[in-house]
């Protein structure tokens, strides 16, 4: 498994991370009764694989609770990521806390704020961001972020200096436009977190997504699992990656002009 210190965080994060959001799929449902601890063996078996990063967010209640279940008894060894789409300091307190009991913390590690409409700033709703960093002043949470799919408020969270990782949609199809902002974050020091690197669902083929995205060093894509047999594809690749010569990068392109 390889590691990278995210941005300038001193959060030291391995590679593949394990994306939490589906741990209420379909597929995890189908076990019934048994669909909690199918997701606890799961998250068990990404941490003895030697993923130590989990991404979720308080919008996916029983998700969070499920990860949080999981994680009991060695929340100490990994590196936690957790959202709020709060609009208000308000709310923004409400949701830490809920989300600090459901995945059984005293602290999260990288808290973001997720699909504001507007950046938040000391100038521009700066409630809210106020309320981010008293969470840092009282440890509740380590580093703070942005996740956002509008590149125009992660360009403005690149521009401000205010936050330490971006998460944004990237992966293989991706416009020539995002992967030169994923290179600024990296110029930046800025730690860059890629969403959807299956773009949900529309690209299957996982060795090809895998090496694109392993090209960008600064780049830490969180894979959304919904089964075990996902999860061991996703971590063959982490062990085994794609070798990247030019036949690679002419399947990628070709992948690029033909979905956009």
């Amino acid at each position: 498994m390889e590691f990278i210190t995210l941005g300038k965080t001193n959060l030291l994060v391995s590679r593949t991370a394990f994306g939490a959001m589906s741990l209420d799929c379909k597929e995890m449902e189908a076990f019934g009764q048994q669909a909690e601890e199918k997701a606890c063996a799961i998250v068990h078996q990404a941490y003895d694989a030697g993923i130590n990063f989990f991404d979720i967010s308080r919008s996916k209640v029983t998700c969070e609770k499920r990860l949080g279940s999981a994680l009991h008894g060695i929340r100490q060894n990994v590196i936690l990521s957790t959202k709020s789409q709060a609009f208000s300091a308000e709310q923004l307190v409400i949701d830490l806390n809920e989300s600090l009991e459901s995945l059984e913390s005293d602290y999260i590690d990288l808290y973001s704020l997720e699909s504001p409409k507007t950046l938040p700033s000391p100038k521009n709703n700066g409630e809210l961001y106020s309320a981010l960093e008293k969470f840092k002043e009282k440890g509740l949470v380590r580093h703070t972020g942005i996740a956002t799919d509008n590149l125009d408020i992660a360009q403005q969270a690149l521009e401000s200096g205010l936050y330490e990782v971006i998460q944004f949609p990237f992966n293989m199809i991706s416009s020539h436009i995002v992967a030169d902002f994923v290179k600024e974050c990296a110029e930046k020091n800025v730690g860059f977190i890629a969403m959807q690197p299956l773009n949900g669902g529309v690209i299957t083929n996982i060795p090809l997504a895998f090496g694109f995205l392993n090209e960008f060093e600064n780049v830490v894509p969180v894979w959304g699992v919904h089964t075990q047999e996902e999860l061991e594809q996703i971590l063959y690749f982490t062990d085994h990656p794609p070798v990247i010569d030019e036949k690679f990068k002419a399947e990628v392109e070709q992948a690029r002009m033909f979905f956009n």
